[in-house]
């Protein structure tokens, strides 16, 4: 599990502070140590009514406790409820550092500061959690009955996500746990729920967690996940698992997406600006292990050309050799030695060390030396240097695009003249198209591409047909605000450099194509967005390019898992000349707890 930062009260503003002093606020009555109860304290919106004070001798039950980390305290429960489904009757204790003294079924009476806690920090937009801090209590008994926990299923989670306040923020917002997932979910804060017989639909990650859905028939992918298909419909019965079991007596659960969670998986519903609403487990569900297998694409036909995109991850020649066999057994086995393959964050030859190297043919060498180990060809590459510490990613490792090509099927067309400064021009000659450099970098000085990696446009040459390839690594959604934020319809801040970069390859294809219509162009890619994103409509637009993505099943359309949404990042375009376009992604790694990559690659072979 991840830990939080240690974190206090938030303390009344000076205004507050003062009126109570002249006596002009009046402290709620709710706020007597005779009458408050937990309800009272979280009230029926986000925010407590009583943050920043002091309550005394609020009622409950210990109902779990978390023992480790720089978060520790337990969470209790009132067993007498009151009948506003709104309000939850349950708040976490926050004793930071200190293992709390306490037994899960003891009756207490909690003393403290009411604070609202927000995981990451205010600024990140996440939702807050009640607590009770700089606490204290008493045991008034031990060994009682812990209160049943709120079953989550498709008839208790409904189908609209989220009230929309045009960006704002909804913590003011009365809560309507009938009506909207989120205020569901807010309204059980800190209360025991449990999910029965999960299907798993995000792996298990190095953190020890993993993500469940409670709704086991909604939008489903064809291998198990959920999928993400629709800024409509985030899948609200996905949950994070947690575990609150010492690791020792009970190994966390090593699930794949497409395994199940047997049984009853209970606890406290917590919340986390990294994968937000969450069952912190104190009982934990059987795993069943369900998952399909890794695939295996078909060996293209000699008179298909095969073109592949693969996002390696940070690779970089201090990267482990087992991470490199393991790339190259996917590229060899499980792709069928593609004739290019585009790759995405390759680092440059020492890796995240911050220094003035930007050379990365260490790095490709130590990988295509893998792949020819595994019995695959002889591939030679193709890149530019980027400027350092320009193309963002990890601080000094100058992660940049790449080409590999099998020069036993096809050919590179070295065209010089290509650096990270210049930009590729499109050329007509006799009739047809042809690149300024090849490779070469398209529109470098674009603002777009600011902190981001510069698309690699290539020319090849394929049973003596032309073929121009363009390599792309848009711009990530950080900074985004999270599905679950409190601003919605949350801001995707980053979508607005997306699409600028979509509209400047859209640009450059239009150039090739009015150059030479018939002209054969793939562009491939880790673009950072869906295929129903504005950034696709503009990379799309005029009906240059076709997503691939959109012509598979509906239940096909992902190729990477976040907080338990399988969904679609990188992507495949064709020109028109290429009609018979055979694509297919190959599920490898995003939905196994076992990873080379935390991509899937993609590949497609057309016939120029």
């Amino acid at each position: 599990m991840s830990l939080r930062a240690p974190r206090g009260p938030v303390a009344l503003t000076a205004v507050a502070a003062s009126a109570l002093a002249a006596g002009l606020l009046a402290v709620p009555s709710s706020a007597s140590a005779a009458e408050v109860r937990i309800h009272d304290i979280q009230g029926s919106t986000r925010i407590s009514p009583l943050a920043g004070q002091q309550v005394s001798d609020v009622p409950g039950t210990v109902t779990a406790i978390r023992a480790f980390g720089s978060s520790r305290g337990f969470w209790t429960q009132d067993t007498r409820p009151d009948k506003d489904a709104a309000t939850s009757e349950a708040i976490f204790v926050f004793t930071g550092s200190t293992t709390p003294s306490v037994t899960v079924g003891d009756s207490v009476l909690v003393s403290g500061t009411v604070s609202e806690y927000y995981p990451g920090g205010k600024d990140a937009g996440g939702q807050s959690l009640t607590e009770l801090s700089k606490a204290t209590w008493t045991v008034q008994s031990s060994g009682n009955a812990l209160p049943a926990a709120y079953r989550l299923n498709p008839s208790t989670i409904p189908d609209r996500y989220t009230p929309d306040a045009g960006g704002d923020s909804i913590e003011g917002l009365a809560l309507r746990p009938r009506s909207y997932a989120l205020d569901r979910y807010e309204s059980l804060e800190g209360m025991r729920v449990s999910v029965e017989n999960a299907p798993v639909v995000g792996a298990t990650n190095t953190y020890k967690e993993l993500w469940v859905t409670a709704e086991p028939h909604h939008q489903r992918t064809a291998r198990g996940g959920a999928l993400y298909s629709s800024y409509r419909d985030p899948n609200a019965g996905r949950v994070r698992v947690v575990s609150l079991l010492p690791y020792a007596q009970h190994p966390f659960p090593v699930a794949d997406v497409g395994d199940a969670l047997t049984g009853t998986t209970a606890g406290p519903m917590d919340y986390d600006n990294f994968g937000g609403y969450t069952i912190a487990a104190t009982a934990m569900g059987e795993l069943a292990d369900h998952g399909p297998q890794r695939e295996t694409t078909r060996k293209q036909k000699a008179d298909e050309l095969s073109i592949a995109t693969y996002n390696v991850e940070n690779l970089s020649p201090k990267t482990a050799q087992s991470k490199f066999d393991r790339l190259a057994t996917g590229l060899v086995e499980h792709l069928a030695s593609p004739d290019i393959v585009a790759l995405e964050e390759v680092q440059d030859d020492n890796g995240a060390t911050n220094d003035s190297v930007v050379g990365a043919d260490a790095t490709l060498k130590k990988l295509t030396d893998a792949i020819k180990a595994a019995g695959g060809p002889a591939y030679e590459w193709r890149q530019i240097n980027p400027v350092d510490d320009q193309d963002g990613g990890e601080p000094g490792g100058n992660i940049r695009v790449a080409f590999l090509y099998n020069p036993e099927r096809v050919s590179f067309t070295d065209i010089p003249g290509g650096d990270s400064t210049t930009p590729v021009q499109v050329e007509q000659k006799d009739g047809k198209a042809t690149l300024s450099a090849s490779p070469g970098r398209i529109d470098p000085a674009n603002g777009v591409w600011k902190a981001s990696r510069k698309p690699l446009a290539g020319q090849f040459s394929f049973r003596g047909r032309p073929v121009f390839v363009v390599a792309n690594h848009f711009n990530s959604k950080g900074g985004d605000q999270g599905l679950d934020s409190r601003f919605q319809p949350p801001a995707r801040s980053s979508e607005t450099q997306r699409t600028g970069q979509a509209t400047a390859v859209n640009t450059f294809v239009k150039a090739l194509l009015n150059a030479d219509p018939k002209a054969s162009v793939v562009v491939a890619g880790d673009l950072n967005d869906y295929q129903f994103s504005p950034a696709l409509a503009d990379l799309t637009k005029g009906g240059v390019l076709t997503d691939l993505v959109t012509r598979l099943p509906k239940d096909e359309r992902y190729g990477y898992v976040y907080n338990g949404n399988s969904q679609v990042l990188d992507h495949i375009l064709t020109s028109r000349a290429l009609r018979r376009a055979d694509y297919d992604i190959v599920h490898i790694n995003a939905e196994f707890s076992d990873q080379s990559s935390d991509h899937d690659p993609q590949v497609v072979r057309v016939r120029p």
